[in-house]
């Protein structure tokens, strides 16, 4: 089998991961290691080009093993909204993980699938905030909702 596209694939982002998540699952399980890693790969690119938007250098330092984590950490600093893809890059390492610990079960090409899916959430996410800066704000993890009343915008009573 040939792997679905090479890993530094001219597409943009959300073209290659629809590639991905249509790609035949024998061609997927027999690729699985390596389009998981490029999984990961597109969810940093697309952090550092929203750190670089923001006059930023991306950093290269890992978090819990991985950059993505850092990258997420560091675009998170000042602006509480990006914690808004916080589980959404949690949900990409953990796809990897579970892809890289069992490469070989059966159900390896749906988890790849998943993996590209939860990766397209987090392409669209952030280029959405490139254009809204407020996207985000009503997440669960956002401070006002986590501070205030959602309905009256009250701040709670302890």
């Amino acid at each position: 089998m040939t792997d679905p596209a090479p890993i530094t694939s001219t597409l943009p982002p959300t073209e290659r991961l629809d590639a991905i998540i249509a790609t035949p699952d024998a061609q997927l399980a027999a690729n699985a290691a390596a389009v998981s890693r490029e999984l990961l790969e597109i969810g940093e690119v697309t952090l550092e080009r929203s750190l670089e938007a923001h006059g930023a250098e991306p950093t290269q330092k890992m978090s819990e093993g991985f950059r993505l984590l850092a990258l997420h950490r560091q675009g998170a600093r000042g602006d509480s909204t990006f914690n808004a893809c916080r589980e959404t890059c949690r949900e990409l390492v953990y796809q990897y993980n579970v892809i890289a610990l069992e490469p070989d079960h059966p159900d390896v090409a749906r988890r790849v699938r998943l993996g590209a899916m939860v990766a397209r959430h987090l392409v669209l996410f952030v280029e959405g905030k490139l254009e809204v800066a407020g996207l985000g704000e009503f997440c669960c993890s956002s401070r006002p909702l986590r501070t205030h009343d959602a309905v009256s915008g009250a701040p709670f009573q302890e």
